[in-house]
């Protein structure tokens, strides 16, 4: 049996997915939701533990710059084959992420530059209106 067909026998393709409050609290119960969720499914630890990262900034973008009131964002995660993917689903499609360069002494703006440093792809889907997804893609570590 080769490598590839071990990993997706060890890793079969599973689905998870929730809605939860733009409030900080949301961003939170995100997390840790996806940090059992990680535990349940034996998802290797080095990568829930930088998906566990991903996780909680783009949980914290949402609902920090995502928010509208009364609706709420979604969190979903797709572990299959040799990968992990992140997907924060927001009712802001008009107000698209784009990576910042922050001034050395400023509070925020580092969490894309998180983003493009733990995930190996990451991108933005708008749609259908008015949301818009960010998702990041995170491969199984090699050995």
């Amino acid at each position: 049996m080769n490598q590839q067909n071990t990993t997706q026998l060890l890793f079969p393709a599973r689905h998870f997915s929730v809605l939860l409050s733009s409030t900080p609290r949301g961003a939170r119960l995100a997390r840790l939701l996806a940090v059992e969720w990680m535990r349940d499914h034996e998802v290797p630890y080095r990568m829930a533990e930088t998906a566990t990262h991903v996780v909680a900034e783009l949980a914290a973008n949402a609902a920090t710059h995502g928010r509208v009131a009364g609706r709420s964002f979604r969190l979903g995660l797709l572990a299959q084959g040799e990968g992990l993917r992140i997907e924060v689903t927001d009712t802001r499609g008009e107000d698209l992420p784009r990576v910042q360069h922050p001034s050395p002494d400023g509070d925020s703006g580092r969490g894309l530059l998180l983003i493009e440093a733990l995930a190996d792809r990451w991108g933005v889907e708008t749609g259908p209106s008015p949301r818009k997804t960010v998702w990041a893609e995170i491969d199984l570590p090699q050995p």
